[in-house]
């Protein structure tokens, strides 16, 4: 498994990552330490986690349960000081979490302290604030995203807060390196430049939604990334298990997400599953299996991707890891691009 370091962090992780966002729900617990334990097995040493997990649906009920179940291996196996873990707190999008109300530097105080007792850990290596408090076009919110009322002043005031709160945190060894999801170039920009006024931890990486199905990342936030050495950290990259080709044909197994939400959060079109099996026949012409061709893409990107794996079963991680040391031809990657200018944005 190949190795890369976050940003200007000094953390050193695995190429690739471990989700946890079924955990607790679609997963039960003997199945999730099952994957940890293969994870781990393959080489992968970094967990990604979150506050309001597990989701399909978020429910009162459950907030925090994954971090638990994380928790319990760390506390049973004898390789978790092998491991790195990265969580988030949950924004004005956390439903459940806090009444759907946001974060501040006093409320990441109170909240990381419950998560390091969930996970079992002193430190949370990369800790993430889920939604950006000022708005997101993440989830098929570009389609109306308006930015008009947002207030610069109130912006740089409350990244400064959240700042001091997360510098002391790091001085105190309960964070290691302080993350984004749910961002834009702007935004993440900005939280670096405040944290160059500040004195406040430097962003070691962002996490947005990227696949073949969905590159919003492929233009100012790779250069963002580029030169400002912010990776990102890919949620969906099998498109919520669109690029895994099983939901065409109007296919909808039983146990699946779209079986339980009906669209997989808007993913699930007629123009999506067309794409689907544009690169599903790619792959069949070039021997490949597409879900491994679709993980193997993002680590030949021209910027710095760790994609997070993610699977309900220990059958499904095991399809993905198989493809870990994976590299795609150039007759690929050209394929790659003649489908995605045939078919962008599909969803």
């Amino acid at each position: 498994m190949e190795r890369t370091t976050l940003g200007r962090s000094g953390i050193e992780v695995s190429a690739w990552c471990l989700g946890t966002m079924t955990f607790g729900n679609q997963t039960d617990e003997a199945e999730a330490h099952r994957q940890i334990d293969m994870a781990v097995e393959a080489g992968i040493d970094f967990l990604d986690a979150a506050e309001m997990y597990p989701v399909n649906p978020v429910k009162a009920e459950t907030v925090g349960r994954t971090e638990e179940i994380v928790g319990n291996w760390m506390r049973a196996s004898p390789r978790s000081g092998d491991v790195k873990i990265a969580t988030k707190i949950s924004g004005p999008n956390g439903g459940f979490v806090r009444g759907g109300k946001g974060y501040d530097g006093a409320t990441i105080r109170e909240t990381i302290e419950a998560q390091l007792r969930r996970l079992n850990v002193e430190r949370i290596d990369v800790y993430q604030l889920h939604w950006p408090e000022r708005g997101s076009f993440a989830f098929r919110q570009m389609w109306s995203y308006d930015p008009s009322a947002q207030d610069p002043a109130t912006t740089r005031a409350h990244m400064d807060d959240v700042l001091g709160a997360l510098s002391d945190l790091t001085t105190e060894g309960k964070i290691g390196a302080f993350g984004l999801s749910n961002e834009s170039c702007w935004g993440t920009t900005k939280w670096i430049e405040r944290s160059e006024v500040t004195g406040g931890p430097r962003v070691a990486a962002v996490q947005n939604e990227y696949n073949l199905l969905y590159r919003h990342w492929d233009t100012d936030l790779a250069e963002m990334s580029v030169n400002e050495d912010v990776p990102l950290f890919s949620y969906s990259p099998l498109a919520a298990g669109l690029l895994t080709g099983k939901y065409q044909n109007g296919a909808k197994p039983e146990g699946s997400r779209a079986a339980i939400n009906g669209d997989l959060g808007g993913r699930l079109t007629e123009q999506a599953l067309t794409a689907v099996q544009a690169y599903a026949d790619l792959a069949q012409e070039h021997g490949l299996d597409l879900v491994q061709m679709s993980l193997a893409w993002q680590r030949q990107r021209p910027f710095p991707v760790i994609p997070i794996l993610g699977a309900t079963t220990a059958a499904q991680l095991q399809q993905q890891l198989a493809g870990a040391d994976l590299v795609l031809s150039e007759a690929v990657l050209t394929g790659i691009d003649a489908i995605n200018k045939a078919h962008p944005f599909p969803y």
